[in-house]
């Protein structure tokens, strides 16, 4: 299954074989992001502020049997966010117990499962975090934001471990899941690429080296900012999403697994 939310205040779950919607879940607010847990049992999602309603996560369980859906039809947990600003994406803890999110104002916050209860917030970046992303072994996660830089952060003590300097804003991020590298993502502000060449703006991937923050390489293609961007599971392509329309899927060459960057 494919998961999305969308500003129609919506989250809908798709068949990715098919291509058909197999439920939707409705809420009274634009919804910013969501994710499955691991095992795909539940799926947390993010509500904006809108009209009297203070931003939210909820937690919503995946029937065993898709036809069975409209039994949990409404979030079994709802926590309101009482920091201003959005709640820009929300991801499980390796063990289901809590979710890590991230914020317009630079934070990262854990929240318990059960209970709703705030555990731990810190300052991370100087301003909105756009994305969020784990190591293959959920001990570290990277964000990306808009302040120019990306940052390796420790998922049990949010402690700062790498800051790799993107000089451009960053939308996306990944961690390669077969060697030492991140690749990140963004480019100059939408309203100014009319008049921006794609070099100018930074639409490039940039590739850093995870231990020691240098950048050794970048990849060219899209025309306008890079919203997103991932490897692929073997950690052998990297996939992207732009403002231009596109997705590129970018297979690595040979060499790319045996030069020695550092």
């Amino acid at each position: 299954m494919l998961a999305t939310a969308s500003a129609d205040s919506s989250v809908r779950l798709w068949n990715v074989t098919g291509g058909n919607e197999l439920f939707k879940f409705e809420f009274d607010a634009p919804c910013r992001s969501c994710s499955f847990s691991l095992g795909e049992k539940f799926l947390v999602t993010t509500q904006d502020k809108f009209m009297e309603h203070k931003p939210h996560i909820s937690i919503l369980k995946i029937a065993d049997d898709i036809a069975d859906q409209g039994e949990f039809a409404d979030p079994v947990q709802r926590i309101e966010v009482q920091m201003p600003g959005r709640v820009t994406r929300a991801v499980f803890s390796p063990v289901n117990d809590t979710i890590i999110t991230t914020h317009e104002d630079g934070h990262v916050r854990r929240w318990d499962v059960e209970t709703g209860k705030l555990l731990a917030d810190k300052a991370i970046h100087e301003k909105i975090i756009n994305d969020l992303s784990f190591s293959a072994d959920y001990t570290h996660f990277i964000t990306a934001s808009t302040d120019t830089k990306a940052k390796l952060i420790d998922t049990e003590t949010f402690e700062v471990l790498k800051t790799y300097n993107a000089e451009r804003p960053c939308n996306s991020a990944d961690i390669s899941p077969i060697v030492d590298h991140v690749v990140i993502a963004g480019g100059q502000d939408a309203a100014s690429v009319t008049t921006t060449a794609s070099k100018a703006g930074k639409f490039e991937s940039a590739f850093f080296h995870k231990i020691y923050e240098e950048e050794f390489g970048s990849v060219r293609g899209h025309f306008g900012p890079v919203n997103s961007i991932c490897f692929s599971p073997d950690g052998r392509k990297f996939v992207t999403g732009g403002e231009d329309g596109y997705v590129r899927i970018n297979v690595f060459d040979s060499d790319y697994y045996t030069t020695k960057f550092f």
